[in-house]
């Protein structure tokens, strides 16, 4: 009975230890201070991570919360997010957005994004480091976007747990052939013509916002300040900035 008692008492202790040490699923924030309602988006690598489902839709002014997946399989949660805008139509039938679209519905993607401002995640359960994110205009502007984690605990002097992006709107900078509009002529987003090569497309969003991916490769910079990791934050807020 004694040796009984002590093997209870061990397995409630790895019991105790496992519960203690148990991943813990991040929480991302999302802020409208566009001046217009913002359809969240989403899509993920093809690494099995899962896609979301029920995303707000957020008038300006407005925030919601969502949880990531990242501790049920496989794993990790590997995607980005992007606010569509100029958004039409019934969800599940003929639901469109001007930038940013990604399918028919309007809680989640069905298809890959259109060309926007991305707010990138690499949540990874296995990772100590984890997780990395940055702020990508790779494929286009569309919208100013930042990233800040909350609740870090950061050492003095480390570089960990940065500001991603910026607020500064880089539209009104766009070299004229980049510019898209809308049906009213006014410019609406800012696509790059080569997202895999220095461009003056590059060269602009770099000048306006150097803590933002311009182009593809631009983490191989020297002195670039495109990707962050902070393995020590409950989540992150994500706000997207006004644009013209």
């Amino acid at each position: 009975m004694a040796f009984k008692r002590l093997l209870l008492v061990a397995v409630a202790l790895v019991s105790s230890l496992s519960a203690g040490t148990a991943a813990t699923d991040h929480t991302v924030t999302f802020v409208n201070r566009s001046g217009q309602t913002l359809w969240v988006g989403s899509t993920v690598n093809a690494d099995g991570s899962v896609n979301f489902t029920g995303l707000p839709v957020l008038a300006n002014g407005q925030s919601a919360t969502v949880t990531v997946p990242e501790s049920a399989e496989p794993g990790h949660w590997r995607g980005k997010f992007f606010g569509r805008q100029g958004c039409t139509g019934t969800s599940g039938r003929d639901f469109h957005c001007l930038v940013g679209d990604c399918g028919v519905f309007a809680d989640h993607c069905a298809t890959g994004e259109q060309p926007a401002s991305l707010a990138e995640f690499n949540f990874d359960s296995g990772d100590s480091l984890a997780p990395w994110y940055d702020v990508s205009y790779v494929n286009s502007f569309s919208l100013p976007v930042t990233i800040e984690p909350v609740g870090a605990t950061v050492p003095p002097g480390s570089a960990s747990c940065g500001s991603a992006g910026c607020p500064d709107d880089v539209l009104p900078f766009c070299p004229a052939e980049y510019v898209r509009r809308g049906p009213d002529g006014a410019p609406v987003n800012c696509v790059n013509p080569n997202r895999d090569a220095p461009t003056n497309y590059s060269d602009t969003v770099k000048a306006h916002c150097p803590k933002a991916y311009a182009w593809s490769k631009q983490d191989t910079e020297p002195g670039n300040q495109t990707m962050y990791q902070c393995g020590s934050c409950r989540g992150f807020t994500v706000t997207f900035h006004g644009g013209s």
